[in-house]
C-alpha cells in the first residue's frame, strides 16, 4: 500500500533569516488534568524560556549552521582532502570544528538538560502529591497491570532518554509517578507547543491518516506499544470508542500517571499493561486489528527491533494494520547535511540507537518479521495543531531537523 511520502524539509522558505517569527503560546494555555502537576510563576516562566530558545534555534539559528555549511564546511572538506563530503559521518566531523555548528550544538543541549531540569524539579517537589492522586484514581482498577519482576533491558536501563535522569522507567518510592509527570508537563519546551494543549498532535495525524487510506477500518483491539503516559494513544481510543486500546511499556510510573491521566480526561476505554515489547506473550497470537508504535523505534536497540516487529505479526489479526511513525530514514536522496543535522540526537541528546535505526532498511527489516512486501505500508503525517494555542502553525515550515511536527510512516497489513 503506497501513500504520498512526507517531504523533506531540507530548505523551507521559513528558515529564511528575514521571514516573519512566531513563537510558540504561553505555557500558561496548556491543557490540564487531575494528576497535571501543578506549577509556579518562575517554573511556567523558565519553561516558556526554554520553548521560545528551541523555536529560535530551529527558526533563526539552524539557517546560519547551514549558510556555515554551505560556505565553509562544503568548500574546506574538498580543499583539505580533494573531494567532497562522502557521507553524514564525515560531514557532521567536518561540522564540529565549524563555530556555527558548536554554537548550535551547545545551545540545543543547554536547552534539553534544562529542559529535564525544570520539568523534573516541578515533578520532584510534588511526588507525593502527584502520586496519591494517581493512586486514588488507580488503585484497584483492573487497567492498570503492572509486574514489579519485570526485568529492564539494557538498552532502556543505561540509558537517560533524550537527558532525562533515570528515563521512564525509574521508581523513587513505591507508587512513584514522578518521571510520568515531568515527560507529561515539560514536554512543552520540546515541540514549542506545537502538538497542542494535550501533546496528543501525533496521536490526531495517526488518527487523520487511517480514517484518509483506510476509511472502512473499524478496529475493535488496538495495542500501543511504548506508550507512555498516552500522549499519541488515546487520539485513538477517542476516535474509536468501541475498540479497546491497551498501551504497553516498560515502565511503571508511566503507566500509573498515564490511567490517572486517561481518567481525568474522561477516556474509558484504555489499559495500561507494564511489558516488553519484545515479550507479549501474555497476548494469544492474532489479538490486535491495529498496532501502533510512535517516536519509538529509534530508542530500540537492533535486535529488540527486530523482535517487536516478530511480535507485531505474531499479535496482528487477517485484516489489520501495523503502523510505526518515526523521523524519516537517511535515504539516499536525503542531503548529507540534513542527515549530519539529524544525527546529532545520537551523540548529544541521549539516543544511542537514533543513528543506526534511521540507517536500516526498515522494509527489509518488516519482510523478515513475515510481513508481505506487497502489504508494506509507506506514508507521512504531519502533527494536528490546535489553533487555539497556535493559530499560525498552518503557515509554518521551520525546519530544525528532529523536532518538527512532520513524521514518515512505515507498517503492514495481512
Amino acid at each position: 500500500m503506497k501513500t504520498s511520502q512526507t517531504p523533506h524539509s531540507s530548505a523551507p522558505a521559513a528558515n529564511d533569516p528575514s521571514a516573519a517569527y512566531d513563537g510558540p503560546p504561553d505555557y500558561r494555555v496548556i491543557g490540564r488534568h487531575a494528576v497535571f502537576p501543578e506549577t509556579s510563576h518562575d517554573e511556567i516562566e523558565r519553561i516558556n524560556f526554554l520553548a521560545q530558545m528551541n523555536r529560535h534555534l530551529a527558526a533563526r539559528v539552524v539557517p546560519g549552521v547551514k549558510a556555515a555549511y554551505d560556505n565553509r564546511v562544503v568548500p574546506g572538506f574538498a580543499a583539505q582532502n580533494g573531494r567532497p563530503l562522502a557521507n553524514r559521518h564525515e560531514a557532521r566531523k567536518a561540522m564540529l570544528e565549524d563555530p556555527a555548528y558548536q554554537t548550535w550544538s551547545a545551545l540545543r543541549r543547554m536547552t534539553m538538560e534544562q529542559r529535564q531540569q525544570a520539568g523534573r524539579w516541578t515533578a520532584l517537589r510534588q511526588n507525593e502529591r502527584l502520586a496519591r492522586i494517581a493512586a486514588d484514581l488507580t488503585d484497584g482498577d483492573e487497567r492498570l497491570s503492572l509486574d514489579p519482576a519485570l526485568a529492564i533491558p539494557r538498552y532502556v536501563s543505561a540509558v537517560d532518554h533524550h537527558c532525562m535522569p533515570g528515563s521512564y522507567h525509574t521508581e523513587y518510592f513505591p507508587g512513584d509517578v514522578t518521571n510520568g509527570a515531568n515527560y507529561d508537563h515539560a514536554g512543552f519546551v520540546t515541540t514549542s507547543g506545537l502538538l497542542g494543549k494535550y501533546s496528543d498532535g501525533g496521536g490526531h495525524a495517526v488518527v487523520n491518516w487511517v480514517r484518509r487510506n483506510l476509511p472502512d477500518f473499524k478496529p475493535r483491539k488496538i495495542l500501543e506499544i511504548g506508550g507512555t503516559v498516552g500522549h499519541s494513544s488515546l487520539p485513538l481510543a477517542q476516535a474509536f470508542p468501541d475498540a479497546e486500546l491497551t498501551i504497553a511499556d516498560l515502565g511503571a510510573p508511566v503507566l500509573r500517571y498515564g490511567l490517572a491521566r486517561a481518567k481525568s480526561l474522561g477516556v474509558d476505554n484504555v489499559r495500561f499493561v507494564q511489558a516488553s515489547g519484545e515479550d507479549l506473550s501474555a497476548f494469544a497470537d492474532e489479538s490486535f486489528d491495529w498496532i501502533q508504535t510512535t517516536m519509538f523505534l529509534h530508542e530500540l536497540s537492533t535486535k529488540a527491533l527486530r523482535n517487536i516487529f516478530a511480535e507485531t505479526r505474531r499479535l496482528l489479526k487477517p485484516g489489520g494494520i501495523v503502523l510505526h511513525v518515526e523521523q524519516p530514514q537517511y535515504a539516499a536522496e536525503m542531503p548529507l547535511f540534513e542527515q549530519a543535522m539529524r544525527d546529532w540526537d545520537a551523540f548529544y541528546n541521549n539516543e544511542p540507537f537514533w543513528s543506526r535505526m534511521h540507517e536500516m532498511d526498515l522494509d527489509a527489516e518488516m519482510v523478515a518479521a513475515g510481513f508481505d512486501r506487497d502489504s508494506l505500508i509507506h506514508g507521512g503525517v504531519f502533527g494536528v495543531v490546535d489553533r487555539d494555542l497556535f493559530p499560525d502553525a498552518a503557515e509554518d515550515e521551520t525546519e530544525d531537523y528532529g523536532r518538527k511536527a512532520a513524521w514518515h510512516v512505515i507498517g503492514a497489513t495481512i
